[in-house]
């Protein structure tokens, strides 16, 4: 999906909202467009699960994609730098994130 700069929390003990976090940038509307597309898709196929909410579109450039568990955030790289989300979560463990290099899961 080509998203950047992805970031994972445990947000366990840490907040009631979600168990993880997860944070990736795109570059340019469309970028933003594919990821949303793709991370629905991919997590569809793989786990047959949509979205509980949404909040925001590619063009206010952060989306929210609300799996209960699970939290993505999908923000135009200077959205997630204004915001610093990263500050945020200081407190909660980051899990160490490798891009798959297959189209499914392992």
């Amino acid at each position: 999906m080509q998203a950047e700069n992805i970031r994972v929390w445990d947000m366990r003990g840490i907040s009631s909202l979600t168990d993880f976090m997860v944070v990736c940038a795109g570059s340019s509307m469309p970028h933003l467009r594919a990821i949303l597309r793709d991370v629905s898709g991919l997590v569809l196929e793989w786990h047959g699960q949509r979205p509980v909410n949404a909040e925001g579109k590619a063009d206010t450039r952060w989306v929210v994609l609300d799996y209960i568990d699970v939290m993505v955030h999908v923000m135009h790289q200077e959205m997630r730098e204004y915001y610093g989300l990263e500050e945020l979560w200081a407190n909660a463990k980051e899990i160490s994130w490798q891009t798959e290099t297959s189209s499914s899961p392992s």
